[in-house]
């Protein structure tokens, strides 16, 4: 039997009609995995493959246990200096809520019913939204095909932030799919639905999307000819705490991509080998100064997308001046991350950034906040969540 749950309806504007567009579950094929505890093993999906979810499904199609749930992922950090596309981490604070819905009488549809806080700019078509392309994927893990899905988003991060915006909607509408369902598939399981939505929207890279799933630190072991995750666990007794500070300014993920250099000299290659094993180090031993070193020493990818972020050096020296064990670029940014020994010093750190990106990139701040990290990643809630923690602070 279904459990209604109408407190959890989605919102709609009042005295606007919604705007609804639908589309066959016949996108793409969904990825084989296998789970060996903290690890997963996905194959890579054939985006150009069409395939119905009747073909896919391996098993008898699930039951629905509720009509109605949201749920909401985090905001993730992505590359964390030198670990480009295979280094990510989930943080507290804002992020994306998606409200999922039966939709008995449309077999086989994902509908996009309503977005909010995107300024009019994303698509209702759901296979050109992320949310959409993880609904549909989830549907296709699950061997779900009699059942069609109402989809609302409501935009908790910006855009083309560096936070992972695409892998914040597509993390919440896998969790809320697989809520629907009773939650059959695992963090680890859903992380193939998610990212044939990031190689639709940005590329094939895990690096945001299995955190904003799995929470915490997830480790891209491998990308050919499986990939291989590993989430690792932060081992110190103290809280991690980090600056995120992110200007108005739009640095799109595809065009800090084409700024990345095509080769790299030995000596680049050899010192970003150490300081990403330096970051790893730290994350496994807890300690966060060797952490935030790690972090602070990206001789490849900060070089070149730096210059494209006004402000972003004086940024980074003036958080490492005032504290920071290390600073850089979030994802493909403009937002910058520092890491801190604790929420005062944070506040500190933030206020600095703060102030040079408004002095010497002539940019006024967006938002700035000092946050822990998150070891929830997507999780069900209410549709007007609020994922701000009392341990968190917003400086801006």
């Amino acid at each position: 039997m279904l459990s209604p749950a109408p407190q959890m309806t989605a919102k709609t504007s009042a005295g606007v009609s919604t705007r609804t567009s639908r589309v066959s579950l016949t996108r793409g094929t969904p990825l084989t995995q296998t789970s060996k505890g903290s690890r997963v093993v996905l194959r890579k999906p054939s985006l150009q493959t069409k395939c119905s979810v009747a073909d896919t499904a391996s098993s008898k199609s699930k039951e629905p246990v509720l009509e109605v749930t949201s749920a909401f992922s985090p905001a993730t950090v992505a590359n964390l200096g030198p670990g480009f596309d295979f280094l990510g981490c989930a943080v507290e604070g804002q992020g994306d809520t998606v409200t999922a819905r039966l939709l008995p009488d449309r077999p086989g549809e994902v509908v996009i019913e309503d977005i909010q806080g995107d300024g009019g700019r994303l698509s209702y078509e759901a296979a050109d939204n992320c949310s959409g392309i993880a609904a549909i994927e989830t549907l296709k893990l699950l061997g779900v095909s009699d059942m069609g899905i109402g989809i609302s988003l409501n935009k908790g991060l910006p855009l083309g932030s560096g936070l992972g915006s695409s892998a914040a909607s597509a993390g919440a509408a896998a969790w809320a799919v697989n809520a629907l369902y009773g939650c059959p598939l695992s963090k680890a399981e859903l992380v193939p639905a998610g990212l044939v939505s990031e190689a639709y929207v940005s590329g094939y890279h895990a690096d945001n999307i299995a955190p904003a799933i799995m929470g915490g630190f997830v480790l891209i072991r491998e990308y050919e000819p499986e990939l291989l995750l590993e989430r690792l666990e932060f081992g110190g007794n103290s809280p991690l705490w980090f600056v995120v500070v992110t200007p108005k300014f739009e640095a799109p993920t595809r065009e800090m991509r084409a700024a990345l250099p095509k080769d790299v000299s030995m000596a680049q290659m050899t010192l970003n080998a150490t300081a990403a094993a330096s970051l790893v180090t730290g994350i496994m031993s807890g300690d966060a100064a060797m952490l935030g070193k790690g972090l602070n020493s990206d001789s490849v990818i900060e070089p070149a997308r730096g210059p494209l972020i006004p402000g972003f050096f004086d940024v980074k020296k003036a958080a490492i001046e005032n504290g920071a064990f290390g600073c850089t670029i979030s994802g493909a940014g403009p937002t910058v991350v520092a890491i801190v020994d604790s929420k005062d010093n944070g506040v500190k750190v933030a206020e600095a950034m703060i102030n040079a990106f408004g002095t010497k990139g002539n940019l006024e701040v967006n938002c700035a906040a000092v946050v822990q990290l998150s070891t929830d990643g997507a999780h069900s809630c209410e549709p007007d969540y609020c994922a701000v923690s009392d341990s968190a602070v917003f400086v801006k």
